[in-house]
């Protein structure tokens, strides 16, 4: 299992380094087939995968996409609402065969996977964002490694015993910590290739640590669902990993607070 696990996370490793430097259509085509695959996992376990309401959800997320690259719309919200306007029509004409909770599924899904994982091609576009996005990596998959590392060296107190009994307050905290000085450490790296402003370096360090913390959130949340319907893993598609939302599920919510601070903030 170890040895599976490590050569499908150097794999990542390596198909994340040619998406996210190459950027552009690459990257936004890469993001929207793990949305895609995404939403599916996250609707087979509300039964609605191949139903019309997982069918709009992955219609309004390739749309959501194609405005991104071309910028058709005056405003994405009309996305929502539309998308919202069209469950609420199948709910209304196929019931009583799709349940509200399914409805909520539905709609939750565009914005939990394809959008919030859009926000790693929207911070690539921004202004230096070709070595900004990899921070999203740094406070996410960094976290979560220097997170058990710390753990199994140091963790006594739970930090959430009844969902995730393994992880510990310390562990967290040598997650934070530890996503501060990767960063801080890939910054020195790439200074030598780059000029880089001691007044970006130290804004973009405290930002590691704000999402690192953040994306345990993100992290814990995944888990919960899992919890809710007794699954081990979203899906089979990452050999050793388990399915998109299993090896994203931090990477999610990580994206688009990295995003706003840096848009605001730099």
């Amino acid at each position: 299992m170890f040895k599976t696990r490590l050569i499908s996370g150097i794999v990542l490793v390596i198909l994340a380094l040619i998406f996210i430097i190459t950027g552009s259509d690459l990257l936004l085509a890469g993001l929207l087939a793990l949305s895609i695959v995404g939403m599916y996992e996250l609707y087979r376990i509300f039964n609605i995968e191949k139903e019309p309401a997982g069918i709009l959800g992955y219609i309004a997320c390739i749309v959501f996409y194609l405005d991104l690259r071309n910028n058709f719309l005056a405003d994405q919200m009309i996305i929502a609402i539309v998308f919202l306007i069209l469950l609420l029509a199948v709910f209304v004409f196929s019931y009583p065969k799709l349940h509200s909770h399914q409805l909520m599924a539905a709609f939750f899904g565009l914005f939990y996977v394809g959008v919030m994982l859009s926000f790693l091609y929207q911070t690539r576009q921004l202004p230096n964002g070709a070595f900004i996005v990899w921070l999203i990596f740094l406070c996410s998959w960094g976290c979560d490694t220097c997170a058990y590392c710390v753990g199994k060296l140091f963790g006594k107190h739970k930090m959430s015993p009844v969902l995730s009994p393994k992880k510990s307050v310390e562990g967290a905290l040598g997650g934070v910590v530890g996503s501060m000085l990767l960063t801080a450490l890939y910054l020195f790296v790439i200074s030598r290739f780059v000029t880089i402003d001691f007044d970006l370096a130290l804004p973009l360090v405290i930002f590691a640590g704000i999402g690192a913390l953040i994306s345990m959130v993100g992290d814990l949340a995944a888990s919960a669902i899992k919890r809710n319907f007794e699954i081990k893993d979203y899906g089979t598609l990452i050999p050793g990993h388990g399915g998109v939302l299993d090896r994203f599920d931090s990477v999610i919510i990580t994206a688009p607070i990295i995003f706003y601070l840096a848009y605001y903030f730099l």
